[in-house]
């Protein structure tokens, strides 16, 4: 299965929100940083499993997660997230460099900080928040979380899907982006955490990253409303 296929299995709910169905394993449904900026009810599937890459509000949502939790769903959550999440369910607790399996999903969780002196109080390397790194229908997906260009990101190993912050202020900007991508050199590299962030200049941003970034094909995703 190529990237783009993969790709199909995969909704973008916009900023750094996804589901993935993994349709190798039996349409079982996880999804990275669910939140609730718009998005119409019909488009929440249950999981089977959550992961929530760090504490903020805008990727560690109370509301959304409780829309999507059945019997059984375990929520991955690095530290600060089950206060906030406040939930009766299973949790499973992450930090950075570790591999994991649960309920037979094999995953692996990639340092996310903050590097440049204006961001390095939105995310701490202290705080120990993470990016995580799994396979689903035979490819290999990083979501890098709200991180800045870090020196991790240069001994991944092979990626086939990389989803990167792009927007600046508190990750990466479009530039910084670039220099990630080429240095990773996933498959497929798909833009995130920018258009909120950028507002209407977003189509520009897309268009410099589609453009400089030469190591990856840059695939932006259709947003669900």
């Amino acid at each position: 299965m190529s990237g783009q296929n993969v790709l199909d299995s995969v909704k973008w709910f916009g900023h750094a929100s996804f589901l993935f169905t993994d349709k190798a394993s039996g349409n079982r449904i996880y999804y990275v940083d669910p939140q609730e900026f718009g998005k119409a009810a019909a488009s929440y599937e249950k999981a089977d499993i959550i992961f929530i890459t760090h504490a903020h509000f805008d990727h560690c949502d109370s509301d959304a997660v409780k829309k999507i939790v059945k019997a059984g769903t375990v929520i991955v959550v690095p530290s600060g997230c089950r206060e906030k999440l406040n939930l009766s369910a299973e949790f499973v607790d992450a930090v950075p460099n570790r591999e994991y399996d649960v309920k037979g999903f094999r995953f692996r969780t990639v340092p996310a900080y903050n590097t440049k002196p204006d961001r390095l109080q939105f995310h701490p390397r202290s705080n120990r928040w993470v990016g995580y790194i799994f396979t689903i229908n035979n490819q290999t997906v990083y979501h890098a979380g709200d991180t800045d260009f870090i020196d991790e990101m240069k001994s991944l190993g092979k990626i086939s899907i990389a989803m990167l912050p792009i927007g600046g202020t508190y990750t990466m900007d479009v530039d910084e982006a670039i220099e990630a991508a080429n240095a990773i050199k996933a498959d497929v590299t798909v833009p995130m955490h920018y258009r909120r962030l950028i507002g209407n200049d977003y189509p520009a941003a897309e268009e410099k990253f589609k453009s400089e970034v030469k190591n990856s094909k840059v695939v932006v995703l259709e947003q669900v409303a």
